[in-house]
């Protein structure tokens, strides 16, 4: 079996899913379409250039193969996929784990062992992971209750549904034991988990946990891990997990996508639109945890923005001061809702807007980076190159913010999946620079007095 996975880390959770499956089964997974029989392609639909790169992959793979099944959030348009891929074998859409199963036995029926099936799965058994050893991909829920103007997630993935707390515990806890020393929590929703089943409580390790966001960093601060909240909704009750933040229980950091600082712009994408009262959670959540890294997202050019209006989204970082942010320039997706508004921005405005936006906020991240120089961070290492280690701080995700470039890496014998304490001697508009500190020697317990 080939595999492509493409997409959001939600995707890459379902591919983690179905590949594991495929093993489980029996099937070898190879490298090149060529030792390939059948090819599954798990694909992207979120916005138009990722379906054009998932269409791209799905005729990579037909033109160099042939036999392909095709999955994922793309698969929910499945006259799109065969308008321009007549031949592919099977379509289904996101999280249908049982439609690729079938797909795939259908297409190459599986040869099992007898033997091998009379033995019990290992119970520390976490499944195929596409990320490195050291971090995994936590998936609480699926789908989403909003209905934000410019997305079309609920179409594709439905309305939300969350996972049963014990069961996201149990599978973060085997993750731990298999090496992983960073639980990235995902969702649609992450603030959202639990609404659905009205925060139904389940028992782990002999205590209850509510299946709710604020129980859920709890159970996972037992495990001794970095655990870090993507996706987060700007709910009133986020502010019940900064106090774990503080305490070191989660790691200070915080996704939240605000997408936009403009009132009447806010109601367009019909996202919640209290500007004030956000900022004035975002001054509180520092007061509460003064590390608190915030990371978020924007949209420039929305339908109707006008320059008044994007102003007071640069006002808007001026006063939030975030630390990590990514912006795009607004793309009509096809059956968003946007799509109908009236006055759309020029194409030369929006890229415009979009320059000027990421040069303020280079201002900002590079005098926010700045300030950590001369202090100690605890890093977590990635990778080792030479002399030079590339880790992370508690300030940092994988993939989307940036890195701490450990110049004696080499030299102090760091390993990826390591914890180290980094003096910070530099820094730009993404990284900071260090040297690894060495581990202090363990003191010996003084010797009792006797008379």
């Amino acid at each position: 079996m080939g595999f492509v996975s493409l997409g959001c880390p939600k995707a890459l959770v379902d591919s983690e899913r179905i590949l594991t499956q495929l093993r489980v089964e029996g099937y070898d997974l190879v490298q090149t379409y060529d030792d390939a029989d059948v090819v599954v392609v798990n694909t992207c639909g979120f916005i138009d250039s990722a379906v054009e790169e998932s269409l791209d992959a799905i005729g990579e793979a037909m033109a160099e193969n042939g036999r392909v099944i095709v999955t994922g959030c793309l698969g929910k348009r499945a006259d799109v996929i065969r308008e321009a891929h007549p031949d592919v074998l099977a379509i289904s859409g996101p999280a249908d784990y049982s439609s690729v199963m079938t797909a795939v036995h259908a297409a190459l029926p599986p040869t099992r062992n007898a033997f091998l099936d009379l033995l019990p799965a290992a119970q520390d058994d976490v499944g195929i992971k596409l990320t490195p050893k050291h971090y995994a991909y936590l998936k609480i829920s699926e789908g989403c209750n909003h209905r934000c103007s410019f997305c079309i997630i609920p179409s594709m993935r439905g309305d939300l549904v969350s996972r049963p707390v014990d069961q996201v515990l149990r599978e973060a806890e085997k993750l731990v034991m298999g090496g992983v020393r960073e639980l990235l929590v995902v969702s649609q929703d992450t603030s959202a988990y639990g609404v659905d089943v009205r925060y139904a409580e389940r028992e782990w390790r002999g205590r209850a946990y509510q299946t709710r966001m604020k129980s859920l960093c709890e159970g996972l601060s037992q495990l001794g891990v970095w655990s870090r909240l993507h996706y987060v909704y700007p709910y009133p009750h986020v502010d019940d997990v900064i106090p774990l933040m503080a305490e070191g229980k989660v790691l200070p950091y915080l996704d939240i996508p605000f997408q936009h600082a403009s009132p009447r712009v806010l109601r367009l994408m019909k996202r919640p639109g209290a500007v004030e009262k956000t900022l004035e959670r975002v001054q509180n959540w520092r007061r509460m945890c003064p590390q608190l890294t915030l990371r978020s997202t924007f949209i420039v050019g929305f339908p109707g923005e006008t320059e008044a209006e994007f102003e007071e989204l640069l006002d808007f970082l001026d006063e939030a001061q975030l630390d990590r942010v990514g912006a795009f320039a607004y793309s009509p997706v096809e059956g968003a809702a946007a799509n109908d508004l009236p006055d759309p921005v020029p194409e030369d405005v929006k890229q415009e807007r979009l320059a000027r936006f990421m040069e303020r906020q280079a201002e900002i991240s590079a005098a926010r980076l700045e300030a950590k120089v001369g202090t100690v961070q605890q890093c977590l290492v990635d990778m080792v190159d030479g002399e030079l280690a590339i880790a992370r701080s508690k300030a940092d995700a994988p993939e989307i913010d940036g890195v701490v470039q450990i110049q004696n890496g080499g030299e102090m014998g760091l390993k990826p999946g390591q914890f180290v304490d980094v003096e910070i001697m530099g820094s730009d508009e993404h990284d900071l620079f260090g040297e690894a500190l060495a581990p202090e020697p363990a003191k010996l317990a003084p010797l009792p007095m006797h008379a």
